[in-house]
């Protein structure tokens, strides 16, 4: 993957970016299909209609930098890496699942691949984010993290503290503020007396940007910029995505705060529609290649459900394992027994 700060915009990189905005809507289809057949249970907020922030910024970082996520946060697993089958296998609470299954959908984490969450308290990765980069800095270690957040996470205390002290400090902190108007069922401008999130950051003395986050290219090159300006040694950057979310906050929610034209008119500009628009009529893309994308990710998805669903349920003696650090080689034994 390149990772120069300018996006390079060959026929493979847009293909592979339409396919990770694909693959990230045709997986939260079927979670939704899944919970009404109540295979998934719990809570379930999905992605739909903001899939070009997580495709345009996280494959801009590196393997060794961090990614810390909100609860609507499948499609950034799976654009940093985590297996869909571990994701999936998380979803159905089974000890497969990237948090053995004791997180489900809003507590999805994979060490391996430096995905730190998943956190279902809103704003609760700005402070988290905000530690791992003191972290890197104290240890002289260069790892930028990136850290998604919506816009109802600004008029929470730590949204201002996590900035102060990155901006205090200049710690190598992307901040990307998924706003998709509406906190839960609370629109903005109800809120916020000052809506341009972007400028909140200004205030900061954080270099800060808003971007349409309904485009995949534009995101990827904003990110590219403020990547590169944190490897640089430039402190702290923002990025304001604007953006819509085509389905209600959860799937326990009746979504009556919205007009249907309201949701009618950013549907019609979503991302992968726009997207795909744009290819054909530059003639990138091509009915069969759309096909061929289709395809691979319905197999994926199938491989995913049916890993899933042989997976196993944790032991009734292994539920009180992790409330406590383990010794050395305590884990190993444990897990023998």
């Amino acid at each position: 993957m390149l990772r120069t700060d300018k996006p390079h915009l060959t026929r493979d990189h847009l293909l592979w970016l339409l396919r990770q905005m694909v693959r990230i809507r045709r997986f939260e289809d079927k979670c939704a299909e899944l919970y009404t057949q109540e295979k998934i249970r719990g809570f379930l907020h999905l992605y739909d209609g903001e899939e070009a922030i997580a495709v345009g910024v996280i494959p801009v970082l590196e393997e060794r930098d961090r990614v810390v996520a909100t609860y609507r946060e499948h499609g950034h697993a799976l654009v940093r890496g985590v297996p869909m089958n571990a994701v999936m296998a998380e979803m159905y609470g089974k000890v497969e699942g990237c948090s053995r299954g004791r997180g489900g959908s809003m507590h999805l984490f994979d060490r391996t691949t430096n995905f730190y969450g998943g956190n279902a308290i809103v704003g609760g990765g700005l402070p988290l984010s905000v530690g791992l980069a003191l972290a890197d800095h104290m240890r002289g270690e260069p790892h930028v993290t990136a850290c998604f957040f919506g816009e109802g996470a600004v008029a929470e205390g730590e949204f201002h503290e996590s900035l102060n002290l990155a901006a205090l400090w200049r710690l190598p902190v992307l901040f990307v503020c998924e706003n998709n108007l509406y906190a839960m069922g609370t629109a903005l401008a109800l809120s916020e007396s000052e809506t341009d999130i972007q400028r909140k950051a200004a205030c900061y003395r954080i270099s800060s940007e808003a971007v349409d986050g309904m485009d995949v290219v534009a995101v990827e090159a904003a990110a590219r910029r403020a990547v590169a300006a944190i490897r640089g040694g430039g402190g702290p950057r923002f990025l304001e995505c604007r953006t819509y979310r085509l389905r209600a906050h959860s799937m326990f929610d009746a979504q009556l705060y919205r007009e249907r034209k309201e949701v009618e008119e950013w549907r019609s500009r979503e991302p992968i529609v726009r997207f795909q628009g744009w290819l054909k009529e530059n003639d990138i893309v091509h009915e069969a290649d759309l096909a061929s994308i289709e395809a691979e990710v319905a197999a994926e998805i199938a491989e995913a459900v049916a890993f899933a669903e042989a997976g196993a349920w944790e032991r009734v003696e292994e539920l009180t394992r992790f409330t406590y650090a383990e010794k050395p080689g305590e884990g190993a034994a444990h897990h023998a027994a």
